[in-house]
């Protein structure tokens, strides 16, 4: 399943992965934190990592390859279930600094 939104800072792309990850695995967000962590190539951060550990040994998580303007959800077999485009998101570059 691919769509294109438009996220245009940070907070809407964890928004919209957070809801997207728990609705997959029917996890209440409240009770289910989203992390993140960089994702680097030759020392430049080139995306983000996100992920959700849920009850019962539940992990899900999602990519944001910020220079390919698109997300990749993952459920918790590990088969990729959605992509997401995005339409005038954030500048990574900025993020990064």
């Amino acid at each position: 399943m691919e769509s294109v939104i438009t996220l245009p800072n940070l907070d809407n792309i964890k928004q919209h992965i957070h809801e997207k990850l728990c609705l997959r695995e029917n996890l209440d967000p409240s009770s289910s934190p989203l992390k993140i962590n960089k994702i680097t190539r030759s020392g430049k951060m080139c995306g983000l990592f996100f992920e959700i550990k849920g009850p019962r040994m539940v992990r899900c998580y999602a990519l944001w390859a910020g220079d390919e303007e698109r997300i990749l959800f993952y459920d918790s077999a590990g088969q990729r279930f959605a992509e997401t485009k995005v339409h005038e998101g954030p500048d990574l570059r900025r993020i990064a600094a």
